[in-house]
């Protein structure tokens, strides 16, 4: 059998790191941990076993090479009914698109269509007229004092943007956004107990909800890609049923996809506005830095910091030997700050003109939502910069317990 080459001493060392990880101010500011993680090579043990990936070149080769796998249903079951990885919520997670590997994946990929120009070009209606309405929300509250950019615009706008689209109820859209929040520690690196118990009753609830959606559907098409991907499934799948629940994951997959990670982008985004008050004068005089401050933002602080995948068969990677169906972490938010790939990487600047980034993942699973996340982003911080004066930042926001998966709880500003 392979086994991992690294010392143990490595793997005391990343212990360590990883609970200095779980801690408020680990979650608040990863990037030193990450430093001292890749100065052990970009290569190092996990502490639960398996590899931690933080070079970027090697974070790139993996993701882009079919030979290393999702962690899908068949690996899942493998790790025992015990594990966090047989949780109902993780089970569930398996069917959707992102967990899964050819050629199911090519297949489902296939029938779930792109965000092309005409769907762009629709949507992109919905998320400036959203984006107007909500600033002038913001702009109401802060005339009386402050105002939480988080709750107020970064997570508002992702749902209004994928609601209208999958066509769901405005009255749905704060308990789905809810759902959403509690549903994503599953995915997470290393959820507790309480996180996945959370998890798990998210998860049946959104179950219940698409699946009533699908029904509807099914009896009352409408104009909308719920209803296009009925029609489409129904030619793949003679079962009505599992063509129905194909349907569901697709909807569950777009959901969970176009709000968490997205509402961080925004808000991640906003907070390096904040920061860096000549920022707002730049793109003020000059809106053409505006993808290259997305860009900036995706790299130096993207909302997603791992990314995992397994081996195909036994292997080596970065040097380091690693048994079939062992588990590598690309640690992405780490590998953004390589500074071989990067001159000053932990400076944020939008004017760096090299944007080199695996925010969106890489290889067949690259984003499937990347076009609607950068005009989401980029329509923000236009009419922001455009519409309102300088805002300041009132006290430093607050992070929520995670590590793979960044979330702002709030972002407290008032006119500067």
């Amino acid at each position: 059998m392979v086994v991992d080459a690294r010392p143990s001493h490595d793997r005391r060392s990343t212990v360590s790191l990883f609970a200095r990880l779980r801690t408020a101010e680990g979650q608040a500011d990863p990037f030193p941990v990450y430093s001292e993680l890749r100065s052990m090579g970009p290569v190092a043990p996990a502490p639960w076993g398996g590899l931690l990936v933080t070079g970027f070149d090697l974070c790139d080769q993996v993701l882009r090479d079919r030979t290393w796998l999702e962690p899908d249903n068949n690996w899942r079951e493998k790790q025992g009914p015990r594990t966090r990885w047989n949780a109902p919520s993780s089970r569930e997670m398996s069917n959707t698109l992102p967990a899964l590997n050819p050629p199911d994946h090519t297949r489902i990929r296939r029938a779930a269509g792109t965000f092309g120009r005409t769907a762009l070009k629709r949507i992109g209606r919905t998320i400036s007229r959203a984006t107007d309405q909500l600033l002038i929300s913001l702009s109401e509250q802060l005339h009386h004092g402050e105002a939480d950019f988080v709750s107020t615009v970064t997570e508002e706008l992702p749902i209004a943007a994928i609601g209208e689209w999958l066509g769901l109820p405005t009255a749905d859209h704060p308990r789905l956004r809810e759902l959403t929040h509690d549903q994503v520690f599953t995915q997470e690196l290393l959820p507790t107990a309480s996180q996945l118990a959370r998890s798990d009753a998210a998860t049946a609830e959104l179950r219940a909800y698409f699946m009533d959606l699908v029904r509807r559907r099914r009896l009352k098409p409408a104009d909308d890609p719920v209803s296009l991907w009925i029609q489409t499934w129904d030619t793949l799948e003679p079962d009505r049923d599992k063509a129905d629940q194909a349907v569901y994951f697709l909807a569950l997959f777009f959901l969970l996809a176009a709000l968490e990670t997205t509402s961080t982008l925004l808000s991640t985004m906003t907070l390096r506005l904040l920061e860096h008050p000549l920022h707002w004068d730049l793109l003020a005089a000059n809106p053409s830095f505006v993808p290259a401050f997305v860009e900036e933002t995706l790299r130096y602080d993207p909302p997603t910091h791992v990314i995992s995948r397994v081996a195909a068969q036994d292997r080596e990677v970065g040097g380091v030997e690693i048994a079939q169906d062992a588990m590598v972490h690309l640690m992405v938010g780490a590998a953004h700050r390589d500074p071989t790939r990067h001159a000053d990487p932990d400076r944020f600047d939008p004017q760096r003109g090299k944007f080199d980034h695996l925010a969106f993942s890489n290889g067949i699973h690259y984003c499937l939502g990347a076009p609607l996340a950068r005009l989401e982003a980029q329509t923000l911080l236009l009419h922001l910069v455009r519409r309102l004066p300088r805002l300041t930042l009132v006290r430093r926001p607050s992070w929520a317990p995670r590590v793979a998966f960044r979330r702002l709880l709030n972002l407290d500003v008032a006119l500067a």
